[in-house]
Order: structure tokens, then C-alpha cells, then sequence
């Protein structure tokens, strides 16, 4: 039986490489991607998540257009690291329109496909928590309903990639994290940002997946060249990997749903948001003391199978 994923993205390059990874995987069903601001505004993410699609001879995956800023928080996007689109402002004049969106939103649509399927999703979150949150303001048993919570985003030693001590994904919408981590009490892993830096692929990996004679491999190459070349250069190593090598984020987490075992080491925690701090609002916060008196603990990671990671990616491309 395969296993049925909603994915909630901000499609930019490493969420696009999620996506590719779970569409390539035979095990899997993808019953439809919510997609959120994060990355880029809305409307690039739509328009990034069909060209996707496009490319994969996918377009039968129902895209749905979920929140366009947080729930409280000044709305903030990513850098331009990824490009101004998300995607490495390649221009693609055969982009698919955004009439093949689906009418339903991407809220009221993610708590429709859990309910048609009690027990059997596993939702993928790998952008801003915030079409997450406001699922569960609306149907506050929707937890109850998945199997499983698949998370990129946070940090576990205070090391931020967005502001001093937090990470992009939660910062963006701290309360839709906070939220988030206290009411699904389904089972819940979480990929942090300082893991996945530990975790990076080598360059020459990198040159390998990259190198396949295939439309795919020639699609990735293109919008991966502007932040590939900005994470090769040792400055930028220097301040943000600890590993030196290839880190697709959003791909960690993808990996642990598709495959149980992907997951070599990990920490239960009970966590939350930090939502008061000057210089620490949006900052994940793991209660090892158990202080918070959190029944539910999340699932954090800290170590998995590389050799796995770099099969599901040059699977990805094929």
C-alpha cells in the first residue's frame, strides 16, 4: 500500500527537490500540495510548484493556493538566495498557467483530503507553519486524523539563518509554529536547520546528480546554478555549513517520510516557539528538562542515512 503524502510548501530549488525526490519514490502517492509564502511571495510559489510538476509529467497532482503571509507577524520572504522567483530567475516562457490551480483553497482542501483519508496521510510541512495552524483552528481534531507530521524547520543551538537565533521556516510565522507544535499530537519528526547543515551531501555527489542526461537533470541544474554558486563559495561556507558540501533542507525531512528507516538517530523532545525575544522570537525551543510539562514530544533528528538520501536523489532526475 503506498503511502498517501499532502506536502505544504514554499516552493523554492530545495523544496522542488523534495518534491521530485517523493514524486521519483514508487511508494508513495502525493494526494496534492498546499502551497504558502515563504520562499517567494505566493504567486512565485504557485507558478514554481506547476513547473515542477511540468517537468516531472505530473500535472495531475492537484496544487492548491493556501496563505499568503502569517498569521500575526510582519510578513517577511527569504532571501534572494534561491533567486527573486525561488527558482534561480531562470526564465521559462512554457510555464504552465495558473488556471490549473484547483478552485478549492488550500486550507479548507488540506483538512478535506485528511478527512476522505483518516489515519492514512502523512503531511509534509516544509515551508512557514501558517496553513497548518489555521487548519487546526478550523477543524481542531485534524491531528487526531494524520499519521504522521514530517517538519523542516527550527533549530536546536540557537543558530539562526534568518535572524541571530532562528531559522527561516519559523520565523516567518513564529505563532503558526508555536501553534503548530502544541496542538498536532500525532506523531511528529522535525528535520532543524543546524541537522541538515551536519548532514550536507558532497560537492562531488553534487556534480554526479547534476551530470544525469536527462530533461530533469537539465531542469535542476538551471535553477540551482545561482545558489549553487553562492554555496560553493567558502565565505558563505565558512558562515552558515558546518559539513562544506550540497544541503537540500526541505529534502531531509521528505526522505524520513517516504522511508521509515531513513532515521539513524534522533532525540524525543517536547518543543516550542519562542515568541517574546528581542533576538530569539521564532527560536525552537526543546524542553530536555521537562519543565514545560508537555505531554506530546517530537521525534528531533540528528542523524540518518546519507547513502539512502543520495539513491532517492539520483532517482530523482532519472
Amino acid at each position: 500500500m503506498k503511502k498517501k503524502l499532502i506536502i505544504d510548501a514554499d516552493v523554492g530549488v530545495d523544496d522542488a527537490q523534495a518534491i521530485m525526490v517523493a514524486i521519483a519514490s514508487p511508494d508513495v502517492e502525493i494526494l496534492g500540495i498546499i502551497c504558502c509564502f515563504g520562499n517567494t511571495p505566493l504567486e512565485n510559489v504557485l507558478q514554481n510548484t506547476l513547473r515542477v510538476l511540468k517537468i516531472c509529467n505530473r500535472l495531475d497532482i492537484p496544487v492548491f493556493r493556501g496563505c499568503s503571509g502569517p498569521l500575526l507577524a510582519n510578513k517577511r520572504h527569504a532571501s534572494d538566495y534561491h533567486g527573486k522567483d525561488g527558482l534561480g530567475d531562470v526564465p521559462d516562457p512554457d510555464a504552465p498557467g495558473l488556471e490549473l490551480l484547483q478552485k478549492r483553497k488550500g486550507v479548507p482542501a488540506m483538512i478535506k483530503l485528511i478527512n476522505q483519508n483518516p489515519g492514512e496521510v502523512t503531511l509534509v510541512a516544509v515551508a512557514p507553519l501558517t496553513n497548518l495552524a489555521v487548519a487546526v483552528q478550523l477543524d481542531p481534531d485534524l491531528p487526531k486524523k494524520l499519521k504522521s507530521l514530517y517538519i523542516m524547520g527550527g533549530n536546536v543551538n540557537s543558530r539562526g539563518n534568518t535572524t541571530v537565533c532562528g531559522e527561516f521556516n519559523f520565523v516567518a510565522d513564529p505563532e503558526a509554529a508555536y501553534v503548530v507544535l502544541d496542538r498536532y499530537t500525532c506523531p511528529t519528526y522535525i528535520a532543524p536547520w543546524e541537522f541538515s547543515c551536519r548532514s550536507s551531501l558532497p560537492w562531488s555527489f553534487c556534480d554526479e546528480w547534476l551530470s544525469q542526461k536527462t530533461d530533469k537533470a537539465d531542469f535542476m541544474k538551471k535553477i540551482t546554478a545561482v545558489s549553487m554558486k553562492k554555496a560553493r563559495s567558502e565565505d558563505y561556507e565558512k558562515e552558515i555549513t558546518e559539513g562544506k558540501g550540497f544541503n537540500s533542507c526541505d529534502t531531509y525531512a521528505m526522505a524520513a517520510a517516504i522511508d521509515d528507516s531513513f532515521i539513524i538517530e534522533r532525540d524525543e523532545v517536547a518543543v516550542t516557539v519562542e515568541l517574546e525575544g528581542t533576538y530569539t522570537r521564532g527560536m525552537m525551543v526543546l524542553d530536555y528538562m521537562e519543565l514545560l510539562n508537555k505531554k506530546h514530544k517530537a521525534y528531533v533528528m540528528k542523524k540518518v542515512d546519507l547513502e539512502k538520501m543520495k539513491q532517492m536523489f539520483m532517482n530523482s532526475l532519472k
